[in-house]
């Protein structure tokens, strides 16, 4: 079995720099517990209105969401120029997962109150969540000119900014935030990862080293430095961080892909398996899981399976350039030549890379094809 892995690994290059990111998780957990959750309390025109937005934030801290969102209401009714008000329900409205009315809510507070930071700053972080990346940089940014001294923005930016692959300025902005806030072990977990994906290795595993010093609960830093201790050879260290990873978030798919990624490299074939079902179980629409699923089954020489993973994963993202090499490698192995170099003509053509034993191998084969011809 382990012969067989190396194979696949020695024709077919992974973890290309698109894949890490997808696979490193740096985003929306942190994102989340960045948020301001506080209730503002500013000048409003109408008194009942303060009321209303008083009883309103006790319900919040209550968790009694949709109290709260009725007395948001009223106080919006009593007065519609109440920048709180709108602001608050914002809150509420996010938490109970009506992003779209936090939106709503989130524009009118800045229309009648455009120097509310906070305001910026949870819009900015819904944006980031539904993909819209340049328009939450520009809210983080916002927020910066108006409280430079927050780390909280700063810290959102960059992962805004990693997101789009901007990673020196995405470290900029974790420097920043941790420059304000040296104890925010979220903010070192981020430039762990950024510094990960930069290939700055014994730089990653120190910031993850001091995140977990701060704050040993946060998964993502177990995930992020057994990225890169697997990326160094360390695999025993990365599956401990990893199995850590996973006992603080079960429901998180990426960790078990990350460890089935690490039984691979060490040849071990049936708990590689194990995780990565257990991965598509949690996510059946993670191109990744499938491709490295494949991969397992090519371990153990189950090539129809392996292609048939490899098929799967190309359906969910059909520039996945890995998927095209390793399917054309199965194809080689049940002698189907043409689709195989096919499927490498595709991989070059994404930008994937395959190393000089995938060009040999398919040699090997058309001479042995040629062979069996001649003997007809």
């Amino acid at each position: 079995m382990k012969k067989a892995i190396s194979a696949l690994a020695g024709v077919c290059e992974h973890s290309t720099k698109r894949e890490r990111i997808t696979r490193l998780i740096l985003l929306t957990t942190t994102l989340e517990l960045l948020t301001s959750c506080g209730a503002a309390a500013q000048t409003s025109r109408a008194d009942s209105a303060k009321s209303y937005v008083a009883r309103g934030n006790q319900w919040m801290k209550k968790g009694e969401i949709e109290r709260a969102i009725s007395d948001y209401d009223l106080a919006i009714a009593s007065d519609s120029r109440s920048a709180d008000a709108y602001y608050n329900r914002g809150l509420a409205r996010s938490r109970k997962g009506d992003l779209t009315g936090a939106l709503g809510d989130y524009d009118r507070s800045i229309e009648l109150n455009p120097r509310n930071a906070d305001v910026y700053l949870n819009r900015g972080v819904i944006r980031y969540e539904q993909g819209q990346h340049d328009a939450a940089i520009s809210d983080f940014s916002k927020a910066i000119e108006i409280n430079p001294r927050d780390a909280r923005p700063w810290s959102n930016r960059g992962l805004a900014r990693g997101k789009q692959g901007a990673f020196d300025a995405a470290i900029a902005d974790f420097n920043q935030a941790i420059k304000l806030d040296s104890r925010d072990a979220k903010a070192w977990t981020n430039r762990c990862g950024a510094r990960f994906l930069q290939g700055a290795l014994d730089a990653a595993l120190a910031d993850c080293d001091r995140a977990l010093k701060l704050d040993s609960r946060i998964a993502v830093a177990w995930n992020n430095r057994g990225l890169a201790r697997r990326e160094k050879g360390a695999l025993d260290g990365a599956l401990a961080d990893f199995d850590r990873a996973i006992e603080l978030d079960p429901q998180e798919a990426d960790f078990y892909i990350n460890r089935g990624r690490a039984w691979l490299a060490q040849g071990e074939i049936e708990r590689a398996l194990s995780d990565l079902d257990h991965a598509l179980m949690l996510n059946p629409t993670g191109a990744e899981a499938w491709l490295f699923r494949g991969a397992a089954w090519f371990g153990k020489q189950d090539f129809s399976r392996a292609i048939a993973d490899f098929d799967q994963s190309l359906k969910l993202d059909p520039r996945l350039a890995d998927a095209f090499c390793n399917r054309g490698v199965a194809r080689l192995m049940q002698g189907e030549l043409a689709e195989a170099e096919a499927d490498f003509a595709r991989c070059r053509a994404l930008g994937g890379t395959l190393k000089p034993g995938a060009a040999e191998l398919m040699e090997e084969m058309k001479r042995q094809f040629k062979r069996k011809e001649h003997q007809r």
